[in-house]
């Protein structure tokens, strides 16, 4: 019987090269995201992530490749605004996690996406550093406590190939790796056998 995943994000650069990887294993893909896809979702609110599980069933791989964080000097970020990462990025994951382990399949896997700048920070990356940490002790963590065979882990990319000219003068110096090595790590995860791993594509 045919796989399926559902990509969380799957018309993004890195969820675009994630389906496309899915697709050469012959994994049915399923697509969901806050404006486009299959279906969509907002990742901020729990009735949504539920609503989305409850629709798409029958799911043996939960990829996430989105998640909104705010960028802002650290004179300017506010309580307020920090939350944006709070809630687009971190708790929008760990919810998918927490609410989706009651519909994924008997021995299926969640890959969680965090990012480079919690290990080399940037200028106006508090925030967006400081979930993705949190990201990764999470599905470190909560991999463990998973029922039924279930996977768990995260992937941390670099800036890559494809978005770098636009963002050089942001991540400066930084070494840009290419959109489908990071996907390809992103199947490792999701359809290999490793749990509670934090990948870093650096």
């Amino acid at each position: 019987m045919m796989k399926r995943a559902l990509v969380i994000g799957g018309n993004g650069t890195l969820g675009k090269a994630v389906v496309a990887k899915l697709q050469e294993y012959s994994v049915e893909v399923i697509t969901a995201s806050r404006q486009s896809g299959d279906y969509q979702v907002d990742m901020t609110s729990t009735e949504s992530i539920t609503s989305l599980f409850e629709t798409v069933t029958n799911i043996d791989y939960v990829i996430v490749a989105a998640g909104q964080t705010h960028y802002a000097k650290l004179e300017e970020l506010t309580p307020e605004n920090n939350m944006i990462s709070v809630q687009g990025k971190l708790l929008g994951q760990v919810n998918i996690v927490l609410i989706g382990q009651h519909y994924i399949n008997d021995k299926g896997s969640f890959t969680l996406v965090s990012g480079i700048i919690q290990d080399h920070p940037i200028l106006k990356g508090a925030s967006s550093a400081m979930v993705n940490g949190a990201i990764d002790s999470f599905a470190k963590a909560a991999a463990y406590e998973l029922p039924r065979g279930i996977r768990l882990n995260s992937v941390s990319p670099n800036l890559f190939v494809e978005s770098a000219e636009k963002y050089k003068g942001v991540f400066i110096g930084f070494n840009p790796v290419p959109v489908e090595r990071v996907a390809n790590t992103f199947i490792q995860s999701a359809l290999g056998i490793e749990t509670a791993q934090n990948f870093k594509i650096y």
